[in-house]
């Protein structure tokens, strides 16, 4: 999956992640498989982020999207029973606005969890996966102290309020390896073809290549609470937070 085509299919997500409506046209269409867009703003899934879900708008009829699946093409995944737009048929994409925003958000704060505990105690991440409004990170960090759920939460709704920048920029594989720190995880996992790389920089906090949709500034995350810090075997932290609204 690149970072402005996956397969025949331009990736309207990570240009624009506010985008939440488009004009576009079916390239292909199949039961067994899905639908095939030249356009599309539906995040596909990955990092740790769900798929977006939304509709698609067609000669008076609505065919939902439900999911995705990934392959030589990005194919989105109509709900059960819907019709199908035949190939060459002019549609409008529309993406599920409240779970988007609410994924973004979600995934932004993780970058702020990740950020402080990787400024703080020097930890890096071993897992994560986030529903919209919840999450989860896992940090390989052996010792913690009596009052760290505290702590993190204290320290990551600080930098939520500091109303930092979200900058997204793409680079050369051979420029991004040399950034300091850019992978927080305990293992490489930018696939060894891919040639170009997104960086997500929650500017004076967190540098890191990342391919999911972001807030634009860290005032738009919201406030965030640390639910609980759970022992996951002799040097792993699972950190589980929600946003509170």
């Amino acid at each position: 999956m690149g970072v402005t085509h996956h397969g025949r299919t331009h990736r309207l997500d990570l240009a624009d992640p506010t985008l939440r409506e488009w004009e576009c046209t079916v390239l292909h269409a199949d039961p067994e498989q899905g639908i095939v867009l030249d356009r599309s703003a539906f995040y596909p899934g990955g990092g740790g982020q769900p798929p977006d879900h939304g509709v698609l708008l067609w000669q008076g009829v609505q065919t939902r999207i439900v999911g995705t699946r990934k392959g030589d093409e990005l194919w989105l995944i109509p709900a059960e029973g819907d019709p199908l737009p035949p190939a060459g048929t002019a549609v409008t994409g529309a993406v599920e606005d409240e779970r988007r925003t609410r994924l973004m958000r979600t995934h932004s704060g993780l970058h702020v969890l990740c950020g402080v505990v990787f400024r703080d105690f020097g930890a890096l991440v071993t897992g994560n996966s986030m529903e919209p409004g919840e999450a989860r990170m896992d940090f390989n960090l052996p010792e913690v102290p009596a009052d760290f759920k505290s702590r993190i939460e204290e320290l990551v709704n600080a930098e939520v309020a500091a109303d930092r920048a979200v900058a997204v920029r793409v680079l050369p594989r051979t420029e991004a390896l040399v950034l300091p720190d850019i992978i927080r995880t305990q293992s490489n996992l930018i696939p060894p073809d891919e040639q170009e790389v997104r960086i997500v920089d929650i500017v004076g906090l967190d540098v890191q290549a990342d391919g999911g949709t972001h807030v634009a500034s860290t005032a738009q995350i919201g406030k965030v609470q640390v639910v609980k810090v759970e022992s996951k075997g002799r040097a792993n932290r699972r950190v589980r937070v929600r946003l509170v609204d």
